[in-house]
C-alpha cells in the first residue's frame, strides 16, 4: 500500500455540495440592480446585413442596445486569429451569428425585445458541405476555403505503394459533429465600472482566455479585467474558447446599461450557436504485406472548421499527429486540412481532433484485416511501436513502453478469442434476427499542448501558506467535474507532508491566481499538478532555509508546521512557493516541418467492445466494454476510472446516437428530445483497468481526460462488422445508417 494521499481514492471535495444541491451555478447568482441580456441572431447561413429594425410596441428607451459601433474596442474575438467578429457588421457568415445585443431589467421584456428585432438581409450563397467547400464554386474564406494545412512525410510512400509484393487497401471514413451537451448551458454575469474596469463571473474552463479577450476588447490594462470561474456544470471543450464570446457580450451590455448584466443561454440557443466537434473525412491508402506488416500509409485528413478559424489549427494538428496511430511504419505521408464552411464555427471538444483520425485509422485496420483474413488483434500486435522506434512525425519513443502487454490484458479481460469464436458460431447457427460481434482498438493520446505549446504558455502555479498553517493552491486550472480540486489537494498534501484537511484549493480568479494555462488537453494533473508539487517543495525549502523546519521531505507534524509558518509570517508579508513550466530535456518540435517531439508523454490504451445487432431494426446494443490503459501514476483511482467511464459513454453517444442535423446551415435538432445522448440504459458495464506504469511506481502521471474518447467508436463499429459482415465507415451510425450499410452488403 502506498504512503501519502497520491494513489488513494479520497472523496471528491465538492461532491457533497453537488449531491445536496448546495452548489451555486452562475444562473443561481444575482447581483444588486442586475439586468438580463439576450442576443439577436441571424436566421440564415450567409447574407449581407443591410440593416436592423426595432419593431413597434416595445419600450426601447428602457433597453440597453449594443451593436458593432457600440463596442469599446476592435470587433474581434481574440484567439488564434482575429477573423471572428463579436457582432456581425456587414456580412452574416453562419446561422445564429450574433448581430445585436439587448439588456433589460426584466428577463421577459428582454425576450420580447429580441422577438421584435428584424434584420434586413440580402441572401448570399452558402457552403454547407465539405464537398462544396473543396469544390470552391463559392469561397467563404481566403482564396480556397482552406483555413490551415499541414503536411509531413517520411520514407518514399509512392515507391512503397508501387511495390508489386504489397497489397494496397483504400478507404474513406467520416465522423459527424458532436454537441458537448454539458449539464449547464453557457452563462456569464458581467459588471463594468469606469474606474475599476470589468469583472465577469461565469461557467468556463479557461479564465485567462477570457481575460485576454476582454483586455483586447476594452483596451484596458490587465489588472482592470477580472475573470472569476463559478461552479461549472461540465465543459468537454465547449467552455474553452466560446466563453470569451458570451463574456464579452455580457460585459459590453453592462457597460452600456450601467448595471450588472446576466446573460444565460437556454438549451436551444446553446446548441445552435456554440462550437461543436469538427466533422471529418479521412482517406487512407495503405500498403501492407500479406503477413500483415504495414509498409506505407498515405493519409488525407480533413475537418470542417465552420465559418471562423477558432481553434481549428490546433484540432487539425493533433488529429494529424495521431492519424498514423501507435504503429510502426517506414513510409508515411500525411496531409491535413481545416476547411471553411457556412456552419457555425466548430471548436474544442474532448479529444481535440484525435478521435476523428483514430476512428479512421482503426476502422481501416479492420478493413485490412478482413482483406487479408487476419485476426484484427493480431494485425495490430504485429505492428505496435516498440521502444526506440519512431512515430509518424519522427518522435522517438524513449519510455519503455510495452503496448503488447496492454493489448494482451484487454484481450484477456474481454475473453477475446473465446468470445470471437463463440459469436461466429452463434451467427452461423441462428435463424433469428440477432447477431453478435466483438471489436478492438489500440491507440495512444499525447498529453498536454502539442509541440512547443507548453513552452509558449509558460505556466505558473503557486502554493500559499496561511497564518493558521493551512496551504492554499493558487492555479487557474478549473474544476469542471473531473476532480481537479481533489487531485490538486492530494498532490500538495503529499508534497507538504501534511494532512489532506490542511490544503484548500483557491477559486480560479485572475485577480488572485497566476496563469497556469487552460484546463484542456489532458494537462491539468500532468503539467499543473507537477508545478504544484514543485511549488510546495519550494515553500518547504523556504522554511528550512529560515531554520524553521528540519531537513527532509517526509511528513511534518501539523502543529510544528503551523508554528513555523507563523514565525516566518511575523517577519515577512507572505509565504508562497512558485513553480514555472520547464520543458523536459531533449524535447524539440519543428512546426514548419511538422516533425519532432509532438508531446512530452503519451497515454497508451487498448479497448474492446462486445455488441449485439438486431437485423430487424438495425439497432446496436453495446453489451460489454473493456478499457485498459497505461497512464503513468494514477493520483485518485476512483476519479480516474470515472474519467474513463464518462469518456467511453460520451464516445458511445458519438458512435451510435448523437447526430447533429444541419438544415440550410442551421442545427435542426437543438433540444435533448431530438438530439439523443445515451442514458444509463444504453451504457454497458465498462470495465476499467490501469496498467502498472511503464516507468515504475514513481512514474509521473499522464493525462487521461481525452484518452477514452478515442477508442470506443472504432471498437464498436469493428464489433458490428464482426457481427454482420457489413463494413460501416461513418459515425454516428444510427439505425437508419446501419440499415443502409446492411442492405448494401447484401446487394
Amino acid at each position: 500500500m502506498q504512503d501519502g494521499f497520491v494513489g488513494r481514492s479520497v472523496p471528491r471535495r465538492e461532491g457533497h455540495d453537488k449531491v445536496t444541491g448546495a452548489t451555486a451555478y452562475v444562473d443561481d447568482l444575482s447581483l444588486p440592480g442586475m439586468w438580463h441580456g439576450v442576443t439577436v441572431r441571424s436566421p440564415v447561413a450567409r447574407a449581407r446585413l443591410l440593416g436592423v429594425e426595432l419593431g413597434e410596441g416595445v419600450p426601447w428607451h428602457e433597453f440597453a442596445i449594443v451593436g458593432p459601433d457600440d463596442l469599446p474596442g476592435p470587433n474581434v474575438v481574440k484567439l488564434i486569429d482575429t477573423d471572428q467578429p463579436l457582432l456581425a457588421a456587414d456580412e452574416i457568415r453562419h446561422c445564429d451569428e450574433p448581430v445585436l445585443l439587448l439588456a433589460h431589467p426584466d428577463r421577459a421584456m428582454a425576450e420580447r425585445g429580441r422577438a421584435a428585432v428584424r434584420l434586413r438581409l440580402e441572401p448570399l450563397p452558402a457552403v454547407t458541405s465539405l464537398d462544396d467547400a473543396l469544390r470552391g464554386d463559392v469561397v467563404v474564406w481566403g482564396r480556397d476555403n482552406v483555413f490551415r494545412e499541414y503536411r509531413t512525410a517520411k520514407g518514399d510512400v509512392d515507391a512503397a505503394l508501387a511495390d508489386p509484393d504489397v497489397v494496397v487497401v483504400e478507404g474513406v471514413y467520416e465522423t459527424g459533429a458532436q454537441e458537448q451537451m454539458y449539464i449547464e448551458p453557457q452563462g456569464m454575469i458581467a459588471q463594468f465600472d469606469a474606474e475599476r474596469g470589468v469583472t465577469v463571473r461565469g461557467s468556463l474552463q479557461c479564465p485567462y482566455y477570457v481575460h485576454a479577450a476582454l483586455v483586447a476588447l476594452f483596451q484596458l490594462p490587465p489588472q482592470q479585467v477580472r475573470v472569476i470561474q463559478t461552479a461549472t456544470g461540465g465543459g468537454f471543450g465547449g467552455k474553452e474558447e466560446y466563453p470569451s464570446v458570451i463574456a464579452a457580450h455580457a460585459a459590453v451590455l453592462a457597460r452600456k446599461a450601467g448595471h450588472p448584466v446576466k446573460l444565460i443561454y437556454d438549451r436551444v440557443e446553446d446548441v445552435r450557436a456554440t462550437t461543436k466537434r469538427h466533422p471529418s473525412r479521412t482517406h487512407h491508402r495503405t500498403a501492407v504485406r500479406r503477413d500483415g506488416t504495414l509498409v506505407a500509409m498515405d493519409i488525407d485528413f480533413i475537418i470542417d472548421g465552420g465559418a471562423y478559424l477558432t481553434l481549428s489549427p490546433v484540432v487539425l494538428s493533433r488529429g494529424a499527429i495521431h492519424s498514423a496511430g501507435p504503429y510502426r511504419c517506414e513510409h508515411v505521408r500525411i496531409r491535413a486540412r481545416a476547411i471553411a464552411t457556412s456552419h457555425p464555427p466548430h471548436g474544442a471538444f474532448r479529444g481535440f481532433g484525435a478521435p476523428q483520425s483514430v476512428f479512421a485509422l482503426e476502422r481501416h485496420l479492420d478493413v485490412i484485416a478482413a482483406r487479408l483474413g487476419l485476426d484484427p488483434a493480431a494485425l495490430r500486435r504485429k505492428n505496435l511501436l516498440q521502444p526506440g522506434e519512431q512515430t509518424a512525425v519522427g518522435q522517438v519513443v524513449r519510455e519503455p513502453i510495452a503496448l503488447d502487454r496492454v493489448l494482451d490484458r484487454a484481450l484477456a479481460l474481454s475473453h477475446w478469442h473465446e468470445r470471437r469464436a463463440a459469436h461466429e458460431a452463434f451467427n452461423r447457427s441462428t435463424d433469428g434476427p440477432l447477431r453478435r460481434g466483438i471489436g478492438v482498438a489500440t491507440f495512444m493520446h499525447g498529453a498536454g499542448f502539442t509541440g512547443a505549446g507548453e513552452v509558449h504558455l509558460a505556466s505558473v502555479a503557486q502554493v500559499q501558506a496561511e497564518r493558521d498553517g493551512t496551504l492554499t493552491v493558487l492555479a487557474a486550472s478549473t474544476e469542471i467535474g473531473q476532480g481537479t480540486n481533489t487531485v490538486f489537494a492530494q498532490i500538495v498534501a503529499d508534497a507538504a507532508g501534511l494532512p489532506l484537511s490542511r490544503v484548500r484549493v483557491g477559486q480560479p480568479d485572475t485577480a488572485v491566481v497566476p496563469d497556469s494555462g487552460p484546463t484542456v488537453a489532458s494537462r491539468t494533473t500532468m503539467v499543473v499538478g507537477t508545478l504544484l508539487r514543485r511549488a510546495t517543495a519550494s515553500l518547504r525549502q523556504t522554511l528550512r532555509d529560515a531554520g524553521l523546519l528540519p531537513a527532509g521531505t517526509g511528513p511534518v507534524d501539523p502543529e510544528v508546521f503551523t508554528q513555523a509558518v507563523a514565525r516566518y509570517l511575523a517577519d515577512h508579508e507572505q509565504l508562497r512557493g512558485e513553480a514555472r513550466y520547464e520543458p523536459p530535456p531533449g524535447i524539440a518540435w519543428d512546426e514548419k516541418a511538422f516533425r519532432g517531439d509532438a508531446y512530452a508523454s503519451y497515454a497508451w490504451a487498448a479497448y474492446v467492445a462486445d455488441v449485439t445487432v438486431d437485423l430487424r431494426t438495425a439497432e446496436v446494443r453495446v453489451d460489454d466494454f473493456v478499457a485498459v490503459q497505461e497512464v503513468g501514476r494514477v493520483v485518485n483511482p476512483v476519479l480516474a476510472a470515472g474519467q474513463i467511464e464518462g469518456g467511453v459513454a460520451q464516445a458511445i453517444g458519438w458512435a451510435l446516437f448523437e447526430q447533429v442535423v444541419y438544415r440550410d446551415g442551421r442545427v435542426a435538432n437543438p433540444q435533448m428530445t431530438n438530439y439523443i445522448i445515451p442514458t444509463a440504459v444504453d451504457t454497458p458495464p465498462i470495465r476499467v483497468e490501469f496498467m502498472p506504469p511503464f516507468l515504475g511506481d514513481d512514474a509521473p502521471s499522464k493525462g487521461i481526460g481525452e484518452l477514452p474518447m478515442d477508442g470506443p467508436a472504432p471498437a464498436i463499429l469493428a464489433a458490428v462488422q464482426h457481427a454482420t459482415g457489413a463494413v460501416p465507415t461513418a459515425i454516428p451510425m444510427l439505425p437508419e445508417q446501419l440499415a443502409q450499410v446492411l442492405q448494401e452488403a447484401q446487394s
